[in-house]
């Protein structure tokens, strides 16, 4: 009898060979590594959540909204609900109120899982109102409900718990960040988060046996499918550009990490510390491109046989390409051109393709025009872990699915990233930005990501933001740009040498508005993703964008 399609359905496996190998260690409130979960205890404690979860009323294909942090019970409690059948809905808690009550409403959530913290503010923000089951995650006060210590003590003597999810069976909501507009709830179905744990295995080559230190906590929940111990960072995961170095180097010494993963801000943070990382293999990081110049120093920092990897994806397809970082850094040169950030190769069996750019919405894949290499136009990726819908959003999945018909009379999904990019003649993709970020001029279009990286390499600027001021077609390209801390601006002489910097490529030198701004918006998630929809309503209020 084969297992259900599930991400759980390793546990049980693992738990049988390796009962007493530690699944994942969580820091305390005072940041001491007390707490921890072998997978025999992961494994039982889920089954025993997982059976209380079913006894309370909160089953198979039950939407239910998981507010907690990153804690043991976090982990328990998606292991406990992909066991049930049940379907966690994520939503980033940092994301604006207003949006955060709309996603929750959007996702018409059954139940309600969260830290007591998040009950009150379910209460008095009146959040997830068709939520009937609700469950504290420490103490019950006014709310009502059950708390999570009960549900398990319930299904204590349960046994082993696994429902008989098929494929296609929706097996969470994962919403967006948000960064480039209201964030979306992303269906996942069972068959997707399968074939991710496949292809981070085979892009990657992770092994079991390893130690990952995951600063962004749901790629956690991928560790012990891939038979790795978790060590979750003391860290606030929603302000990655924050973390303490010091907390992050203690407990990669302390607990033998092997690997990590982050975003570019998290990488910053390691980089500018400048501690060598010795016993780290196999760094990754994702959310956004990495600065040429942190993934230069990172490399430094770590052992010539380890490995620097660039994944390429987003919340609706993920991982779509691979960097490593010695190529990364070969194609330095063109990046700083202007040529667009160089995100690898396609990660087999996707098939990754550029189209011409289009706004609206595209049926069917036969109304489309694929490019040819060397010319820049929409990417699409087809694969085992392109989603192919948002929930309760229909207008956003036509927008970004196309559905094509195949040779064996079958239908796909092919879905839209929303960014730009072209493939050179070696087959590497290189990612020149978002589509609803470029800047369409009288003369034609400018791609964020082969416009900044140039501006990028004045020593006394941090980074650059592309953005264009008018109406579509006759936009004004305004490039708004941040100094380096410390630096004491001398706006007139840098403004002059990035005009001087512009010169050099012809693409850059139709730039001749320049802002200088105190600190660019950016996402919630990785802390890195620009919010130029943001500053262009900045700069279009900016009486100096003269030339």
């Amino acid at each position: 009898m084969t297992d259900p399609c599930n991400i759980a359905a390793s546990l049980p496996r693992l738990a049988r060979e390796q009962p007493d190998r530690v699944a994942m260690r969580c820091p305390d409130a005072a940041g001491r590594y007390t707490r921890e979960l072998t997978y025999a205890q992961l494994d039982a404690r889920s089954d025993a959540i997982a059976a209380g979860l079913g006894a309370y009323g909160i089953g198979r294909g039950d939407r239910t909204v998981v507010m907690v942090r990153p804690t043991p019970e976090f982990f328990l409690l998606m292991f406990a609900l992909f066991k049930a059948g049940a379907v966690p809905v994520l939503v980033d808690p940092g994301i604006d109120r207003r949006a955060l009550k709309q996603c929750l409403d959007e996702a018409e959530p059954q139940a309600f899982i969260g830290i007591p913290l998040a009950q009150a503010a379910r209460c008095v923000l009146r959040w997830a109102r068709s939520a009937k089951k609700i469950v504290t995650v420490g103490t019950r006060w006014a709310w009502g409900g059950t708390t999570l210590a009960k549900i398990e003590a319930r299904g204590a003597n349960a046994g082993p718990q696994l429902a008989a999810t098929a494929p296609d069976d929706v097996a969470g909501i994962l919403f967006t960040s948000g960064s480039t507009g209201v964030p979306k709830g992303v269906v996942y179905r069972h068959r997707h988060f399968v074939a991710q744990i496949e292809l981070l295995r085979n892009a990657f080559g992770m092994q079991p046996g390893g130690v990952d230190l995951p600063t962004f906590p749901p790629f956690a929940l991928f560790d012990p499918a891939l038979g790795l111990t978790s060590v979750i960072p003391d860290m606030d995961p929603t302000r990655p550009a924050s973390a303490d170095p010091n907390k992050l180097h203690a407990a990669i010494a302390r607990f033998g990490v092997t690997q990590l993963f982050g975003s570019p801000a998290l990488m910053k943070v390691l980089a500018d510390h400048g501690a060598p990382l010795p016993g780290v293999q196999r760094v990754t990081s994702a959310g956004a491109p990495v600065p040429p110049d942190v993934v230069a120093k990172i490399r430094t920092l770590l052992p010539d046989t380890a490995q620097f990897w660039t994944p390429y994806g987003a919340t609706e397809c993920l991982p779509v390409a691979v960097i490593e970082g010695r190529e990364l850094d070969a194609t330095r040169v063109h990046t700083e051109a202007g040529a667009g950030t160089c995100v690898g190769r396609a990660v087999p069996p996707n098939e990754v393709r550029i189209i011409r750019i289009v706004d609206a919405p595209i049926e069917r894949w036969n109304d489309v025009e694929v490019l040819p290499d060397g010319e820049v136009g929409e990417i699409t990726v087809a694969g085992p872990t392109a989603t192919d819908t948002y929930f309760h959003r229909d207008a956003a999945t036509r927008a970004a699915k196309i559905r094509e018909l195949l040779p064996d009379g079958g239908e796909r999904i092919v879905h839209r990233m929303g960014d730009v990019g072209w493939f050179d003649g070696e087959g590497r993709l290189w990612f020149c930005g978002r589509k609803t970020q470029r800047v369409e001029t009288a003369d034609g279009p400018l791609y964020t990501e082969q416009v900044e990286p140039v501006f990028n390499t004045h020593p006394q600027v941090r980074r650059t933001a592309l953005v264009g001021v008018g109406e579509a077609g006759r936009q004004r390209p305004v490039l708004c740009y941040e100094v380096m801390p410390g630096v004491v601006a001398d706006r007139a002489r840098i403004e002059r040498e990035l005009r001087e910097i512009g010169a050099r490529h012809p693409h850059t030198a139709r730039i001749g508005a320049f802002l200088p701004h105190p600190g660019f918006p950016v996402d919630i998630r990785h802390n890195a993703k620009i919010g130029r929809e943001t500053l262009a309503v900045w700069a279009a209020t900016q009486k100096e964008h003269h030339a």
